[in-house]
Protein backbone atom coordinates (compact mmCIF):
# COMPACT_ATOMS: atom_id res chain seq x y z
CA UNK A 1 0.00 0.00 0.00
CA UNK A 2 2.83 2.56 1.14
CA UNK A 3 4.60 1.89 -2.68
CA UNK A 4 0.83 3.08 -3.90
CA UNK A 5 0.86 6.19 -2.08
CA UNK A 6 4.18 7.14 -3.61
CA UNK A 7 2.69 6.08 -6.92
CA UNK A 8 -0.07 8.28 -6.36
CA UNK A 9 1.71 11.69 -5.01
CA UNK A 10 4.06 11.10 -8.39
CA UNK A 11 0.98 11.27 -10.60
CA UNK A 12 -0.78 13.84 -8.42
CA UNK A 13 2.60 16.39 -8.47
CA UNK A 14 2.91 16.10 -12.23
CA UNK A 15 -1.36 17.10 -12.99
CA UNK A 16 -0.91 19.69 -10.34
CA UNK A 17 1.50 21.44 -12.37
CA UNK A 18 -0.08 21.39 -15.37
CA UNK A 19 -3.00 22.99 -14.03
CA UNK A 20 -0.39 25.89 -12.63
CA UNK A 21 0.91 25.87 -15.82
CA UNK A 22 -2.50 26.64 -16.82
CA UNK A 23 -2.91 29.57 -14.13
CA UNK A 24 0.30 31.46 -15.26
CA UNK A 25 -0.62 31.63 -19.07
CA UNK A 26 -4.19 32.41 -18.00
CA UNK A 27 -3.36 35.91 -17.96
CA UNK A 28 -2.04 36.35 -21.35
CA UNK A 29 -5.10 34.84 -23.07
CA UNK A 30 -6.10 38.90 -24.49
CA UNK A 31 -8.03 37.88 -27.42
CA UNK A 32 -8.28 34.51 -29.79
CA UNK A 33 -4.94 34.62 -31.50
CA UNK A 34 -3.78 34.39 -27.93
CA UNK A 35 -5.54 31.91 -26.74
CA UNK A 36 -5.79 29.83 -30.43
CA UNK A 37 -2.03 30.39 -31.34
CA UNK A 38 0.09 31.70 -28.52
CA UNK A 39 0.46 35.02 -30.44
CA UNK A 40 3.38 33.37 -32.78
CA UNK A 41 5.62 33.27 -30.05
CA UNK A 42 6.59 29.46 -29.70
CA UNK A 43 10.61 29.06 -29.98
CA UNK A 44 11.77 26.04 -31.76
CA UNK A 45 11.84 24.00 -29.19
CA UNK A 46 8.86 24.40 -27.95
CA UNK A 47 7.50 24.05 -31.65
CA UNK A 48 9.07 20.70 -32.01
CA UNK A 49 8.23 19.14 -28.94
CA UNK A 50 4.79 20.43 -28.76
CA UNK A 51 4.32 19.02 -32.61
CA UNK A 52 5.55 15.92 -31.72
CA UNK A 53 4.06 15.32 -28.07
CA UNK A 54 0.47 16.27 -29.71
CA UNK A 55 0.81 13.88 -32.07
CA UNK A 56 1.80 10.82 -30.43
CA UNK A 57 -0.77 10.99 -27.93
CA UNK A 58 -1.54 7.79 -25.63
CA UNK A 59 -0.87 5.23 -28.70
CA UNK A 60 2.73 5.82 -28.16
CA UNK A 61 3.01 4.21 -24.72
CA UNK A 62 0.03 2.28 -24.96
CA UNK A 63 -1.06 1.55 -28.50
CA UNK A 64 2.74 0.60 -30.26
CA UNK A 65 3.37 -1.35 -27.56
CA UNK A 66 0.31 -3.13 -27.14
CA UNK A 67 0.43 -3.81 -31.37
CA UNK A 68 3.69 -5.03 -30.32
CA UNK A 69 3.27 -7.23 -28.06
CA UNK A 70 -0.09 -8.79 -29.70
CA UNK A 71 1.38 -9.33 -33.27
CA UNK A 72 4.90 -8.91 -33.12
CA UNK A 73 6.98 -6.74 -35.61
CA UNK A 74 5.73 -6.43 -38.81
CA UNK A 75 2.96 -4.00 -38.40
CA UNK A 76 4.46 -1.97 -35.92
CA UNK A 77 7.11 -1.31 -37.92
CA UNK A 78 5.68 -0.31 -41.14
CA UNK A 79 3.80 2.26 -39.21
CA UNK A 80 6.62 3.85 -37.41
CA UNK A 81 8.87 3.88 -40.48
CA UNK A 82 5.60 5.63 -42.34
CA UNK A 83 5.07 7.59 -39.84
CA UNK A 84 8.90 8.28 -39.25
CA UNK A 85 8.84 9.49 -42.79
CA UNK A 86 5.21 11.56 -43.27
CA UNK A 87 6.79 13.76 -39.96
CA UNK A 88 10.22 14.59 -41.71
CA UNK A 89 8.28 15.36 -44.83
CA UNK A 90 5.63 17.22 -43.33
CA UNK A 91 8.47 19.43 -41.51
CA UNK A 92 10.02 19.94 -44.44
CA UNK A 93 7.57 20.73 -47.31
CA UNK A 94 4.62 22.12 -45.07
CA UNK A 95 5.95 24.16 -41.96
CA UNK A 96 7.80 27.33 -43.41
CA UNK A 97 5.61 27.61 -46.23
CA UNK A 98 2.43 27.57 -43.73
CA UNK A 99 3.76 30.02 -41.31
CA UNK A 100 4.35 32.28 -44.10
CA UNK A 101 1.01 32.22 -45.85
CA UNK A 102 -1.13 32.23 -42.67
CA UNK A 103 0.65 35.31 -41.30
CA UNK A 104 0.47 36.88 -44.70
CA UNK A 105 -3.46 36.10 -45.12
CA UNK A 106 -3.92 36.48 -41.15
CA UNK A 107 -5.26 33.41 -40.39
CA UNK A 108 -5.33 32.05 -36.79
CA UNK A 109 -6.95 28.45 -37.25
CA UNK A 110 -6.70 25.94 -40.26
CA UNK A 111 -9.96 26.38 -41.38
CA UNK A 112 -9.35 30.10 -41.44
CA UNK A 113 -6.40 29.90 -43.40
CA UNK A 114 -8.19 27.42 -46.45
CA UNK A 115 -10.99 30.27 -46.48
CA UNK A 116 -8.60 33.06 -47.45
CA UNK A 117 -6.42 31.00 -49.33
CA UNK A 118 -8.86 30.41 -51.72
CA UNK A 119 -10.73 33.64 -51.12
CA UNK A 120 -13.55 32.25 -50.32
CA UNK A 121 -16.28 34.93 -48.90
CA UNK A 122 -18.88 32.68 -47.99
CA UNK A 123 -16.70 30.85 -45.86
CA UNK A 124 -18.15 27.51 -46.82
CA UNK A 125 -14.81 26.36 -47.31
CA UNK A 126 -14.42 26.90 -43.43
CA UNK A 127 -17.91 25.87 -42.82
CA UNK A 128 -16.94 22.32 -44.00
CA UNK A 129 -13.74 22.13 -42.75
CA UNK A 130 -14.37 22.86 -39.29
CA UNK A 131 -17.46 20.27 -39.05
CA UNK A 132 -14.55 17.66 -40.35
CA UNK A 133 -12.76 18.61 -37.64
CA UNK A 134 -15.51 18.08 -34.75
CA UNK A 135 -16.47 14.87 -36.75
CA UNK A 136 -12.86 13.17 -36.18
CA UNK A 137 -11.46 15.15 -33.12
CA UNK A 138 -14.34 14.37 -30.59
CA UNK A 139 -13.68 10.67 -30.66
CA UNK A 140 -9.58 11.16 -31.28
CA UNK A 141 -10.40 13.11 -27.56
CA UNK A 142 -12.23 10.23 -26.72
CA UNK A 143 -9.57 7.63 -26.96
CA UNK A 144 -7.40 10.04 -24.90
CA UNK A 145 -9.57 10.13 -22.32
CA UNK A 146 -10.11 6.18 -22.12
CA UNK A 147 -6.99 5.54 -21.97
CA UNK A 148 -6.61 7.99 -18.51
CA UNK A 149 -9.77 5.52 -17.37
CA UNK A 150 -7.67 2.40 -18.14
CA UNK A 151 -4.36 3.69 -16.67
CA UNK A 152 -5.82 4.58 -13.02
CA UNK A 153 -8.02 1.95 -13.65
CA UNK A 154 -5.20 -1.29 -14.11
CA UNK A 155 -2.95 0.29 -11.17
CA UNK A 156 -5.61 1.37 -8.60
CA UNK A 157 -8.88 -0.35 -9.23
CA UNK A 158 -10.21 2.63 -9.51
CA UNK A 159 -13.39 3.05 -11.25
CA UNK A 160 -13.01 3.26 -15.05
CA UNK A 161 -15.90 5.71 -15.81
CA UNK A 162 -14.89 7.75 -12.26
CA UNK A 163 -11.14 7.45 -13.32
CA UNK A 164 -12.28 8.71 -16.86
CA UNK A 165 -14.10 11.96 -16.06
CA UNK A 166 -11.16 12.92 -13.83
CA UNK A 167 -9.30 12.85 -16.09
CA UNK A 168 -11.05 14.90 -18.64
CA UNK A 169 -12.01 17.73 -15.79
CA UNK A 170 -8.34 18.22 -15.42
CA UNK A 171 -7.39 18.60 -18.99
CA UNK A 172 -10.01 20.71 -19.95
CA UNK A 173 -9.05 22.84 -16.94
CA UNK A 174 -5.66 23.97 -18.18
CA UNK A 175 -6.79 24.18 -21.54
CA UNK A 176 -9.36 26.53 -20.21
CA UNK A 177 -7.50 28.41 -18.45
CA UNK A 178 -4.20 28.92 -20.08
CA UNK A 179 -4.89 28.04 -24.10
CA UNK A 180 -2.30 27.66 -26.73
CA UNK A 181 0.61 28.92 -24.61
CA UNK A 182 -0.41 26.50 -22.18
CA UNK A 183 -1.30 23.64 -24.11
CA UNK A 184 2.31 23.98 -25.85
CA UNK A 185 4.08 24.91 -22.69
CA UNK A 186 2.88 21.34 -21.09
CA UNK A 187 3.16 19.54 -24.35
CA UNK A 188 6.93 20.67 -23.67
CA UNK A 189 7.15 18.99 -20.40
CA UNK A 190 5.01 15.95 -21.23
CA UNK A 191 6.95 15.17 -24.00
CA UNK A 192 10.28 14.91 -21.54
CA UNK A 193 8.24 12.87 -19.74
CA UNK A 194 7.45 10.44 -22.19
CA UNK A 195 11.23 10.07 -23.00
CA UNK A 196 12.24 9.40 -19.37
CA UNK A 197 9.28 7.00 -19.13
CA UNK A 198 10.41 5.20 -22.30
CA UNK A 199 13.84 5.17 -21.39
CA UNK A 200 13.22 3.65 -17.91
CA UNK A 201 10.80 1.18 -19.07
CA UNK A 202 13.18 -0.12 -21.64
CA UNK A 203 16.23 -0.53 -19.14
CA UNK A 204 13.85 -2.07 -16.20
CA UNK A 205 12.15 -4.77 -18.30
CA UNK A 206 15.57 -5.92 -20.46
CA UNK A 207 16.87 -6.67 -16.99
CA UNK A 208 13.75 -8.08 -15.12
CA UNK A 209 13.74 -10.64 -18.64
CA UNK A 210 16.98 -11.69 -17.64
CA UNK A 211 18.59 -9.75 -20.66
CA UNK A 212 18.44 -8.96 -24.13
CA UNK A 213 19.58 -12.04 -25.17
CA UNK A 214 16.05 -13.72 -23.74
CA UNK A 215 14.15 -11.53 -24.47
CA UNK A 216 15.40 -12.24 -28.16
CA UNK A 217 14.78 -16.01 -27.53
CA UNK A 218 11.54 -15.46 -26.28
CA UNK A 219 10.40 -14.02 -29.43
CA UNK A 220 12.05 -16.01 -31.85
CA UNK A 221 10.25 -18.64 -30.43
CA UNK A 222 7.16 -17.45 -31.82
CA UNK A 223 6.16 -17.61 -35.18
CA UNK A 224 6.15 -14.72 -37.29
CA UNK A 225 7.07 -12.43 -34.65
CA UNK A 226 10.32 -11.10 -35.46
CA UNK A 227 9.56 -11.17 -39.57
CA UNK A 228 8.45 -8.38 -41.37
CA UNK A 229 7.24 -10.39 -43.99
CA UNK A 230 4.71 -12.26 -41.37
CA UNK A 231 2.67 -11.75 -38.71
CA UNK A 232 2.29 -13.52 -34.94
CA UNK A 233 -1.52 -14.57 -34.89
CA UNK A 234 -2.17 -14.58 -30.76
CA UNK A 235 -4.92 -16.64 -31.36
CA UNK A 236 -3.71 -19.52 -32.81
CA UNK A 237 0.31 -18.67 -32.09
CA UNK A 238 1.22 -19.70 -35.62
CA UNK A 239 2.64 -16.71 -38.19
CA UNK A 240 0.46 -15.31 -40.56
CA UNK A 241 1.47 -14.02 -43.91
CA UNK A 242 2.08 -10.19 -44.12
CA UNK A 243 2.26 -9.04 -47.85
CA UNK A 244 3.56 -5.98 -49.53
CA UNK A 245 -0.36 -4.34 -49.97
CA UNK A 246 -0.13 -4.47 -45.93
CA UNK A 247 3.43 -3.38 -45.93
CA UNK A 248 2.02 -0.30 -48.14
CA UNK A 249 -1.06 0.15 -46.33
CA UNK A 250 0.65 0.42 -42.94
CA UNK A 251 2.77 3.28 -44.70
CA UNK A 252 0.27 4.83 -45.67
CA UNK A 253 0.07 6.25 -42.17
CA UNK A 254 2.51 8.78 -42.88
CA UNK A 255 0.03 10.42 -45.22
CA UNK A 256 -2.04 11.50 -42.19
CA UNK A 257 0.64 14.38 -41.16
CA UNK A 258 -0.14 16.54 -44.29
CA UNK A 259 -3.86 16.55 -42.88
CA UNK A 260 -3.95 17.28 -39.13
CA UNK A 261 -4.97 20.20 -37.78
CA UNK A 262 -3.18 20.34 -34.04
CA UNK A 263 0.20 19.48 -35.68
CA UNK A 264 -0.45 22.12 -38.37
CA UNK A 265 -1.35 24.73 -36.01
CA UNK A 266 1.96 24.14 -33.94
CA UNK A 267 4.07 25.57 -37.72
CA UNK A 268 1.60 28.45 -37.74
CA UNK A 269 2.80 29.55 -33.86
CA UNK A 270 6.69 29.28 -34.31
CA UNK A 271 8.11 33.27 -33.68
CA UNK A 272 10.76 33.08 -36.75
CA UNK A 273 9.83 30.56 -40.11
CA UNK A 274 13.76 30.56 -40.35
CA UNK A 275 14.23 28.62 -37.40
CA UNK A 276 11.80 26.04 -38.51
CA UNK A 277 14.70 23.84 -39.30
CA UNK A 278 16.04 23.54 -35.58
CA UNK A 279 12.56 22.53 -34.90
CA UNK A 280 12.25 19.52 -38.15
CA UNK A 281 15.71 18.47 -36.90
CA UNK A 282 14.78 17.87 -33.12
CA UNK A 283 11.22 16.89 -33.64
CA UNK A 284 12.83 13.84 -36.58
CA UNK A 285 15.07 12.58 -34.59
CA UNK A 286 12.75 12.53 -31.36
CA UNK A 287 10.03 10.48 -33.26
CA UNK A 288 12.19 7.95 -34.30
CA UNK A 289 13.95 7.10 -31.16
CA UNK A 290 10.47 7.13 -29.44
CA UNK A 291 8.73 4.96 -31.64
CA UNK A 292 11.73 2.43 -31.47
CA UNK A 293 11.84 2.23 -28.20
CA UNK A 294 8.14 1.87 -27.95
CA UNK A 295 8.19 -1.48 -30.33
CA UNK A 296 10.89 -2.80 -27.70
CA UNK A 297 8.59 -2.31 -24.97
CA UNK A 298 5.84 -4.24 -26.26
CA UNK A 299 8.63 -7.24 -27.50
CA UNK A 300 9.91 -6.99 -23.94
CA UNK A 301 6.52 -6.76 -22.06
CA UNK A 302 5.65 -10.42 -23.49
CA UNK A 303 8.86 -11.66 -22.47
CA UNK A 304 7.77 -10.87 -19.17
CA UNK A 305 4.29 -12.09 -19.48
CA UNK A 306 5.82 -15.20 -20.62
CA UNK A 307 8.12 -15.49 -17.74
CA UNK A 308 5.32 -15.12 -15.31
CA UNK A 309 6.37 -11.47 -14.21
CA UNK A 310 3.86 -9.66 -14.96
CA UNK A 311 0.11 -11.38 -16.69
CA UNK A 312 -0.50 -12.51 -19.97
CA UNK A 313 -2.28 -9.74 -22.00
CA UNK A 314 -4.67 -11.08 -24.67
CA UNK A 315 -6.92 -8.55 -26.98
CA UNK A 316 -5.60 -5.65 -28.33
CA UNK A 317 -7.52 -3.50 -25.59
CA UNK A 318 -5.87 -5.51 -22.66
CA UNK A 319 -2.39 -5.93 -24.30
CA UNK A 320 -2.66 -1.93 -24.86
CA UNK A 321 -1.92 -1.96 -20.79
CA UNK A 322 1.65 -3.70 -20.91
CA UNK A 323 3.65 -0.51 -20.29
CA UNK A 324 1.33 -0.22 -16.82
CA UNK A 325 1.97 -3.23 -15.50
CA UNK A 326 5.37 -2.99 -16.07
CA UNK A 327 5.33 0.01 -13.97
CA UNK A 328 3.16 -1.21 -11.30
CA UNK A 329 6.10 -4.54 -11.28
CA UNK A 330 8.68 -1.61 -10.84
CA UNK A 331 6.55 0.30 -7.85
CA UNK A 332 6.95 -2.97 -5.95
CA UNK A 333 10.67 -3.01 -5.34
CA UNK A 334 10.30 0.33 -2.69
CA UNK A 335 9.87 3.57 -1.99
CA UNK A 336 12.62 5.13 -4.84
CA UNK A 337 11.14 2.17 -7.63
CA UNK A 338 7.92 3.69 -6.47
CA UNK A 339 8.37 7.18 -7.52
CA UNK A 340 10.50 6.19 -10.56
CA UNK A 341 7.24 4.03 -11.50
CA UNK A 342 5.30 7.47 -10.93
CA UNK A 343 7.36 9.35 -13.43
CA UNK A 344 6.51 6.81 -15.81
CA UNK A 345 2.63 6.78 -15.14
CA UNK A 346 3.26 10.44 -15.27
CA UNK A 347 4.73 10.06 -19.09
CA UNK A 348 1.85 8.03 -19.88
CA UNK A 349 -0.70 10.98 -18.80
CA UNK A 350 1.78 13.01 -20.68
CA UNK A 351 1.19 11.52 -23.97
CA UNK A 352 -2.38 11.26 -23.71
CA UNK A 353 -3.14 14.70 -22.06
CA UNK A 354 -0.51 16.31 -24.66
CA UNK A 355 -3.14 14.88 -27.84
CA UNK A 356 -6.16 15.65 -26.08
CA UNK A 357 -5.79 19.18 -24.58
CA UNK A 358 -4.66 20.06 -28.53
CA UNK A 359 -7.22 17.86 -29.60
CA UNK A 360 -9.74 20.34 -27.76
CA UNK A 361 -8.09 23.53 -28.46
CA UNK A 362 -8.73 22.59 -32.13
CA UNK A 363 -12.10 21.24 -32.08
CA UNK A 364 -13.03 24.96 -29.87
CA UNK A 365 -11.42 27.21 -32.12
CA UNK A 366 -13.33 25.05 -35.16
CA UNK A 367 -16.94 25.48 -33.41
CA UNK A 368 -16.15 29.36 -31.91
CA UNK A 369 -13.89 31.07 -34.05
CA UNK A 370 -14.96 29.31 -37.86
CA UNK A 371 -18.07 28.24 -37.58
CA UNK A 372 -19.98 30.64 -35.12
CA UNK A 373 -17.40 33.51 -35.81
CA UNK A 374 -16.66 33.09 -39.99
CA UNK A 375 -19.48 30.53 -41.63
CA UNK A 376 -22.49 32.26 -39.19
CA UNK A 377 -20.99 35.82 -39.44
CA UNK A 378 -21.12 36.27 -35.74
CA UNK A 379 -19.09 39.07 -34.10
CA UNK A 380 -17.90 38.78 -30.83
CA UNK A 381 -15.25 41.09 -28.91
CA UNK A 382 -11.83 39.31 -27.82
CA UNK A 383 -13.24 39.34 -24.57
CA UNK A 384 -16.59 37.24 -25.30
CA UNK A 385 -14.47 35.28 -28.15
CA UNK A 386 -12.32 33.74 -25.74
CA UNK A 387 -15.21 33.17 -22.86
CA UNK A 388 -17.45 31.34 -25.65
CA UNK A 389 -13.88 29.01 -26.87
CA UNK A 390 -13.33 28.06 -23.08
CA UNK A 391 -17.42 27.41 -22.67
CA UNK A 392 -16.65 25.57 -26.25
CA UNK A 393 -13.83 23.37 -24.90
CA UNK A 394 -16.18 22.16 -21.69
CA UNK A 395 -18.75 20.66 -23.98
CA UNK A 396 -16.71 19.32 -26.15
CA UNK A 397 -15.16 17.54 -23.40
CA UNK A 398 -18.14 16.28 -22.00
CA UNK A 399 -19.16 14.91 -25.38
CA UNK A 400 -15.62 13.27 -25.60
CA UNK A 401 -16.92 11.59 -22.18
CA UNK A 402 -19.88 9.98 -23.25
CA UNK A 403 -18.09 8.00 -26.17
CA UNK A 404 -15.39 6.98 -23.73
CA UNK A 405 -17.93 5.65 -21.93
CA UNK A 406 -16.64 1.61 -22.95
CA UNK A 407 -13.64 0.61 -21.13
CA UNK A 408 -12.86 -2.35 -23.64
CA UNK A 409 -12.31 0.29 -26.73
CA UNK A 410 -8.87 -0.20 -28.21
CA UNK A 411 -7.16 3.53 -28.09
CA UNK A 412 -5.14 2.47 -31.54
CA UNK A 413 -8.24 1.62 -33.38
CA UNK A 414 -10.18 4.70 -32.28
CA UNK A 415 -7.11 6.84 -32.91
CA UNK A 416 -6.51 4.54 -36.20
CA UNK A 417 -9.83 6.15 -37.68
CA UNK A 418 -9.63 9.62 -36.88
CA UNK A 419 -6.03 9.85 -38.57
CA UNK A 420 -7.48 8.43 -41.89
CA UNK A 421 -10.31 11.00 -41.48
CA UNK A 422 -7.72 13.64 -41.08
CA UNK A 423 -5.27 13.03 -43.78
CA UNK A 424 -7.75 12.01 -46.76
CA UNK A 425 -10.10 15.40 -45.61
CA UNK A 426 -6.79 18.24 -45.19
CA UNK A 427 -3.92 16.61 -46.73
CA UNK A 428 -4.90 16.80 -49.95
CA UNK A 429 -5.92 19.94 -49.79
CA UNK A 430 -3.32 20.94 -47.63
CA UNK A 431 -0.71 20.14 -50.19
CA UNK A 432 -2.71 21.48 -53.01
CA UNK A 433 -2.56 24.68 -51.61
CA UNK A 434 0.48 25.03 -50.95
CA UNK A 435 2.13 23.44 -54.02
CA UNK A 436 -0.21 24.27 -56.85
CA UNK A 437 -1.81 27.89 -58.18
CA UNK A 438 -4.36 26.28 -60.09
CA UNK A 439 -5.96 24.62 -57.19
CA UNK A 440 -9.28 26.53 -56.24
CA UNK A 441 -12.28 27.08 -53.63
CA UNK A 442 -14.68 24.38 -56.13
CA UNK A 443 -12.06 21.86 -55.73
CA UNK A 444 -10.63 21.90 -51.89
CA UNK A 445 -14.24 21.66 -50.86
CA UNK A 446 -15.05 19.04 -53.13
CA UNK A 447 -11.98 17.08 -52.36
CA UNK A 448 -13.16 17.33 -48.12
CA UNK A 449 -15.89 15.60 -48.67
CA UNK A 450 -15.00 12.99 -51.09
CA UNK A 451 -11.93 11.81 -48.43
CA UNK A 452 -14.14 12.17 -46.03
CA UNK A 453 -17.20 9.75 -47.13
CA UNK A 454 -14.54 7.66 -48.77
CA UNK A 455 -12.95 7.08 -45.04
CA UNK A 456 -16.32 5.94 -43.61
CA UNK A 457 -17.32 4.08 -46.81
CA UNK A 458 -13.83 1.87 -47.26
CA UNK A 459 -13.88 1.87 -43.35
CA UNK A 460 -17.29 0.16 -43.19
CA UNK A 461 -18.19 -1.26 -46.28
CA UNK A 462 -15.28 -1.70 -49.02
CA UNK A 463 -12.55 -3.30 -46.63
CA UNK A 464 -15.12 -5.80 -45.59
CA UNK A 465 -14.57 -7.26 -49.08
CA UNK A 466 -11.40 -8.42 -47.81
CA UNK A 467 -8.30 -9.29 -49.61
CA UNK A 468 -6.48 -6.10 -51.65
CA UNK A 469 -9.60 -4.00 -50.48
CA UNK A 470 -8.73 -4.55 -46.49
CA UNK A 471 -6.25 -2.09 -46.69
CA UNK A 472 -6.02 0.94 -44.48
CA UNK A 473 -8.67 3.43 -45.48
CA UNK A 474 -6.30 6.26 -45.54
CA UNK A 475 -4.91 5.63 -48.66
CA UNK A 476 -7.27 4.93 -50.93
CA UNK A 477 -9.43 8.04 -49.17
CA UNK A 478 -6.35 10.38 -49.51
CA UNK A 479 -5.40 9.37 -53.55
CA UNK A 480 -9.52 9.69 -53.96
CA UNK A 481 -10.03 13.32 -52.47
CA UNK A 482 -6.52 14.19 -54.17
CA UNK A 483 -8.29 13.37 -57.58
CA UNK A 484 -10.97 14.90 -56.78
CA UNK A 485 -9.68 17.73 -55.99
CA UNK A 486 -7.60 18.04 -59.14
CA UNK A 487 -10.33 17.55 -61.23
CA UNK A 488 -12.73 19.78 -59.76
CA UNK A 489 -10.47 22.44 -59.58
CA UNK A 490 -9.36 22.14 -63.38
CA UNK A 491 -13.18 22.03 -64.09
CA UNK A 492 -13.94 25.23 -62.72
CA UNK A 493 -12.71 28.91 -63.40
CA UNK A 494 -9.38 29.40 -62.32
CA UNK A 495 -8.21 31.29 -58.73
CA UNK A 496 -8.90 35.21 -59.23
CA UNK A 497 -6.13 37.14 -59.60
CA UNK A 498 -5.49 38.42 -55.84
CA UNK A 499 -5.17 35.03 -55.25
CA UNK A 500 -2.54 33.75 -57.14
CA UNK A 501 -0.56 36.89 -56.84
CA UNK A 502 -0.33 36.14 -52.75
CA UNK A 503 0.35 32.28 -53.80
CA UNK A 504 3.49 33.96 -56.64
CA UNK A 505 5.01 36.26 -53.41
CA UNK A 506 4.80 33.39 -50.81
CA UNK A 507 6.41 30.86 -52.94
Amino acid sequence: MSTQIFLIVAIALYLLVTILIGIIFSKGNDDTGDFYLGGRGLSPLVTAMSAEASDMSSWLLMGIPGLAYISGLADPFWTCLGLAAGTYLNWLLVSKKLRRYTEKVGAITVPEYFSKRYGDDSNLLTAVSAVIIVIFFIPYTASGFAACGKLFNTLFGVNYLVAMIASAIIIALYCTLGGFKAVSTTDLMQGICMSVALVIVICFGIVQAGGIGAVIDNAKALPGFLSLSSTYDQASGTAQPYGVLRSISMLAWGLGYFGMPHILVRFMAIDDPEKLKISRRVASVWVVIAMGIAIIIGIIGLALSNAGIIPYLEGSGNTERVIVYISDYLSSFGIFPSIIAGIILAGMLAATMSTADSQLLASASAISSDLLQGFGKKKLSDDNAVKVAKVTVLIISAIAVVIAYDPNSSVFSIVSFAWAGFGATFGPVMLLSLFWKRSNKQGAIAGMIAGAIMVFLWKYVISGLGGAFAIYELLPAFLVALLVNVVVSLATPEPSKEITSAYDEIR
